[in-house]
C-alpha cells in the first residue's frame, strides 16, 4: 500500500507507526520549547501536533480526557480542588469543571503558546474552561511548581492530573518516582494522582516501569486501558491513591454519582465503561504482575 502524499505519520516505535490524512495546514511554528502544527483533517477535524507527535483533535479527544479524569473524580466523594500539570489544550480542565463540587483548578502549562493555540483553534475541546472563574492558569514549569509547593503544609489538592507529552526529553523527570512522591505530598487525605502510561504493546517497558514506580509510592494503583484513535493503539492510564480505589466503585454507583452531579453529555465514560477499562487482557496482567 502506498501512503497518500498528504499523510501525517507518527512512529510508535522504530518498527511501527500509523498515519492520518492531512488536509489544510492552518498554522505551524516554533516556540522556545517545541515545534507545533495545527491541521484541518477530514477524519478528526482540527488536529494539534507537537514535535511531530499527535496531541489532540476535535473529534476524538473524549476518548482520552474522559478516561483520564472521571474514573478518579467519580471515585472521590467530593473533589473540590485539582492541579493539572500540562493540559494546555484545556480538555482535562473542562472535564474536571463538570463536577459541581470543584471550587478551584490550577493549570500549570510550561508553554504559553499551547494555551494560545487552544483558544484560537480548539474551543470544542476546552469549551470555555480557560474563562471559568474556578480556573487559575499559570505559565511556568510544572516540575518546579510541584517541588516548590510540596513543603507548604497548607496547600493540598483532591486530584492531581499529569496531562503531559510522552516521558522523553524535558517531560521525563515528571514521570519519575521522585516526582510522584512530590505530587503525593500535595494531595489531600482522599487525594488521587492521574496520568497516562503509554501503549502496552508498543511501550511495554515504559508501562511496566511507570506502574512499578506508582506502586512504590501509593497504596492503590489502578491501571486502565482504552483504545485512543489519535494515538493509534490501546493506551494506558492510571489512578494512584492511598485512599480511593476506582475498583471499589460499581457500575450503579458510577451512574448514580454522574446523575447526582448533573454530569451529562459524556461521549465515552459511564458506569459500564468505568468497570470495563479496568479489565486487563492476560498479556497486560503478565506485563504488570507484581
Amino acid at each position: 500500500m502506498k501512503l497518500p502524499p498528504n499523510a501525517l505519520c507518527e512512529a510508535l516505535t522504530d518498527e511501527a507507526g500509523f498515519y492520518l490524512v492531512g488536509g489544510e495546514l492552518l498554522e505551524a511554528g516554533e516556540t522556545p520549547f517545541q515545534s507545533y502544527e495545527i491541521w484541518n483533517t477530514p477524519l478528526v477535524g482540527k488536529l494539534f501536533r507537537l514535535d511531530g507527535c499527535f496531541m489532540t483533535s476535535e473529534r476524538d479527544e473524549f476518548f482520552y480526557h474522559e478516561n483520564l479524569i472521571h474514573p478518579a473524580s467519580i471515585s472521590h466523594p467530593q473533589p473540590r480542588t485539582a492541579l493539572i500539570i500540562g493540559g494546555g489544550d484545556g480538555g482535562a480542565a473542562e472535564e474536571l469543571l463538570k463536577h459541581p463540587s470543584i471550587e478551584k483548578v490550577v493549570l500549570v502549562e510550561l508553554d504559553g503558546k499551547v494555551i494560545e493555540i487552544a483558544r484560537a483553534h480548539f474551543a470544542s475541546v476546552h469549551r470555555g474552561a480557560f474563562d471559568d472563574p474556578r480556573l487559575e492558569l499559570r505559565i511556568e514549569d510544572g516540575l518546579a511548581y510541584v517541588r516548590g509547593h510540596a513543603p507548604a503544609a497548607g496547600l493540598r489538592f483532591d486530584l492531581i492530573v499529569l496531562d503531559l507529552t510522552d516521558p522523553v526529553g524535558p517531560a521525563e523527570a515528571l514521570y519519575s518516582a521522585a516526582f510522584f512522591a512530590d505530587c503525593k505530598a500535595l494531595l489531600g487525605e482522599s487525594g488521587a494522582l492521574c496520568l497516562h502510561l503509554g501503549a502496552p504493546f508498543y511501550h511495554p517497558d515504559r508501562v511496566r516501569g511507570l506502574v512499578g514506580a506508582l506502586r512504590g509510592t501509593f497504596r492503590h494503583v489502578v491501571p486502565c486501558f482504552v483504545h485512543i484513535p489519535l494515538y493509534g493503539s490501546l493506551w494506558g492510564l492510571a489512578c494512584a491513591s492511598d485512599a480511593i480505589d476506582p475498583r471499589r466503585i460499581d457500575e450503579a454507583t458510577v451512574d448514580s454519582r454522574l446523575a447526582e452531579r448533573g454530569i451529562g453529555e459524556l461521549r465515552y465514560y459511564n458506569g459500564a465503561t468505568h468497570r470495563a477499562v479496568q479489565a486487563l487482557p492476560n498479556y497486560i496482567r503478565t506485563l504488570l504482575a507484581e
